[in-house]
């Protein structure tokens, strides 16, 4: 009998350790495994359109600031900038173009940040060529916008981006003068594959970035700033810090950087609807299964192996990266980081909250740093 109950206790703690590695497992695998794939909120229904104006649905959606892409069925995609009026009809936004499709009355759309189409000629009129660096697992593509100056800025993607995440400051670089390069690292389309499959939060992609860095060196470049989405702001932090070539990196620019990971990958759980515990369980899968040094990710994300001007764009209502974690990167080195909140953008849509402000920011400290 005690045999019996020993056996039926051991097959319960065996099922019970099964339950959370399933739950752990599948509450981590969007962190692990990112997919290139554009924010979305929920249909949005069209009410009327006018001359440069259309009326949506009320809804969080449509009351955003800024600037946004709606899309629909069938590949439409339209872009609509700031709140003309707003009651309990519906929300009117100037209507700024309709690339594709045709928008009516009845029609439900999406607003997403992909305000831009395409590469960088396609997109905004610039001039750009296609390029790779040579990456420790392959080549990896990358777009090549010229300029002017000897220092290049070197465009690093979040995890669910693509390089048409870089497209909106492409421009504020042209003017400057400043030549480009927006790459791409391992997982990515048209890239090699991680070899486990999984993403590393930057412990194994920086040294893509710094391919990036020896291909801007090798080709005339005297100095490389490098600008990162999201995790790749967290790659750009990594390459800065462990790079043979820091010596020419100028500068950084972090756009909603994660630098609390146990905390994001509680959120990005909770956003799979995993709650609790479960979220827990998350992050904890997260680290287990990509092997990530916490100790280590830690150091570099307090900023201790900060060297050069770093601006910290990050909004206070981020459900991805927590403000807070940026609030103590900026205490902790206020010698090198200037942080610039967006209240009310969410994670790595900064620009569409308020485009010509986060232009304007960006051009003024780019400046002294030419």
């Amino acid at each position: 009998m005690r045999w019996g109950t020993a056996a039926t206790v051991a097959a319960a703690v065996v099922g019970a350790g099964a339950a959370v590695l399933v739950i752990g497992r599948r509450a981590s695998e969007r962190m692990v495994r990112p997919v290139a794939a554009v924010q979305e909120s929920g249909p949005v229904v069209v009410r009327s359109l006018g001359a440069g104006r259309i009326t949506f649905s009320r809804g969080p959606e449509s009351l955003r600031p800024g600037r946004w892409a709606v899309e629909w069925d069938g590949g439409g995609h339209a872009v609509v900038e700031e709140v003309l009026h707003s009651d309990e009809q519906g929300v009117t936004r100037r209507l700024v173009r309709a690339d594709r499709g045709t928008l009516a009355a009845g029609t439900e759309v999406r607003f997403t940040p992909r305000v831009h189409l395409g590469d960088p000629t396609a997109a905004l009129g610039l001039a750009f060529t296609e390029t790779a660096a040579d990456g420790e697992l392959g080549a990896l593509p990358a777009w090549y916008l010229d300029g002017n100056r000897g220092t290049w800025v070197i465009l690093v993607h979040g995890p669910e981006a693509d390089r048409g995440q870089t497209l909106p400051v492409l421009p504020v670089l042209h003017r400057l003068g400043l030549p480009a390069l927006a790459v791409t690292y391992r997982g990515d389309e048209g890239a090699p594959a991680s070899p486990d499959g999984y993403s590393h939060f930057g412990e194994t992609e920086w040294r893509d970035v710094e391919a990036a860095v020896r291909l801007a060196l090798d080709n005339g470049a005297g100095r490389v700033i490098l600008y990162g989405w999201s995790t790749g702001a967290t790659t750009v932090l990594q390459t800065a810090a462990r790079t043979a070539w820091s010596h020419a990196v100028r500068g950084l620019v972090l756009d909603s950087p994660v630098l609390d990971l146990p905390a994001t990958a509680r959120r990005d759980a909770e956003r799979l609807g995993f709650r609790g515990a479960a979220a827990g369980l998350g992050a904890l899968a997260a680290e287990g299964r990509t092997g990530v040094d916490l100790a280590d990710f830690s150091r570099i994300a307090d900023g201790t192996d900060l060297r050069v001007p770093t601006l910290l764009l990050h909004s206070p209502a981020d459900r991805v990266s927590p403000f807070g974690s940026a609030e103590r990167l900026a205490a902790a080195r206020p010698d090198v980081v200037s942080l610039r909140p967006f209240p009310g953008a969410d994670h790595a849509t900064l620009w569409n909250s308020a485009p010509d402000h986060y232009t304007e920011l960006l051009r003024r400290w780019l400046t002294p740093l030419l």
